[in-house]
């Protein structure tokens, strides 16, 4: 078994939370100190951070440091609901955001019912988020011990995106079972999406490939399916920001046209992602609010114009795939192999989701 370096994008030091900025990544590691809630939802709204379980976990430290920021400053909680809805109108797409936050202010609720102490409910506060944290990450690892199953010993995997540990608390879902597979000693190499417009994968998913030695070659997004038609891909592994109750999955645009490849191709197309990520009242993919970020962001590369002056661009951040595409979706509790709704409901039941 080869030993893998533990990489972790966050810390808490102080009641104050510490994250690696990933918009200066790759050139440099720089860490960002989020003192107030209003801080911490600029860090997720620009991408500072990112990634679905990633941005539920610091939107859960940002209610916790709110709730404190706010009880210095006033004396008491009376602004809580606007710390929660800051927070909460950050990005729309991925619902461990939503999950999260929904978690820590309930905690919040019950505390506030039983009249505790304010600086038992600011501790439990911190307390709670550090345990989405912490479950995440275990989260991560089982789901990269089931997921690595179904690669084969020697397995050329395409990736989309960032779905490594700089989108989660460590390890990550789709790119930990790839460092899985890596660690149990298979043969791999990773095909990584450059992931336009913001290129998370050329910037941040080589990134972490590179600091841990696993085989990888960056592409350029519409050179996927020449190499699933060339017979150079195996699978074909992503994240998840919302999987409906039908199993449509929402993820970084550029994912449904893989999944469209990889089926045209015979190639399994797997889903790596935690419970937290299900949204079973949400029935399909029609129904999940898509973010259509700046313009900008698709005229520019690298902070240089690659656009004439005055044209307009479209940006939608997500895609839909529908549950048809998908071969299974890996989470930690096991491996859905039927993507339907009586399957994910029964999968949801039996497991104890």
């Amino acid at each position: 078994m080869k030993k893998i370096k533990d990489l972790r994008p966050i810390k808490l030091e102080n009641n104050q939370l510490h994250v690696i900025n990933q918009l200066k990544l790759p050139q440099t590691t720089e860490w960002v100190r989020l003192s107030t809630y209003q801080e911490v939802a600029r860090a997720i709204k620009e991408m500072v951070v990112r990634g679905a379980p990633l941005i539920g976990i610091v939107g859960a430290y940002g209610f916790a440091i709110g709730i404190n920021q706010i009880y210095r400053e006033q004396g008491n909680f009376s602004s809580a609901e606007d710390v929660l809805q800051t927070l909460k109108n950050t990005r729309p797409t991925a619902v461990n955001l939503f999950w999260a936050l929904e978690r820590v202010w309930r905690k919040f609720e019950r505390a506030m019912a039983d009249k505790k102490p304010p600086e038992e409910v600011i501790k439990m506060l911190f307390k709670e988020a550090n345990k989405i944290e912490l479950e995440d990450y275990h989260a991560n690892r089982a789901i990269g011990g089931y997921g690595q199953v179904l690669l084969p010993e020697k397995a050329r995997v395409l990736t989309h995106c960032n779905t490594g540990a700089l989108a989660t608390s460590g390890w990550g879902t789709a790119l930990g079972v790839i460092r899985s597979a890596y660690e149990e000693g298979k043969d791999v190499l990773a095909y990584v999406d450059e992931t336009r417009p913001y290129l998370q994968g050329a910037r941040l998913t080589a990134w972490e490939l590179q600091y841990e030695g696993i085989p990888h070659l960056l592409i350029t997004d519409n050179s996927a399916g020449f190499l699933m038609k060339k017979g150079m891909v195996d699978a074909v592994i992503v994240g998840a920001d919302r999987i409906t109750g039908n199993g449509d999955v929402a993820n970084k645009i550029g994912t449904y046209s893989l999944s469209v490849l990889a089926k045209e191709h015979g190639i399994p197309f797997y889903v790596a992602a935690p419970t937290s990520t299900f949204d079973l009242e949400t029935l399909s993919g029609e129904e999940i609010p898509i973010e259509e970020r700046s313009e900008d962001e698709v005229k520019t590369c690298g902070g240089c114009s690659i656009a004439p002056e005055g044209t307009k661009a479209l940006n939608y951040s997500f895609d839909v795939t529908p549950a048809s595409n998908i071969t299974a979706i890996i989470t930690e509790k096991g491996i859905i192999s039927h993507v339907d709704r009586d399957h994910i409901e029964k999968f949801i039941k039996y497991r104890g989701v």
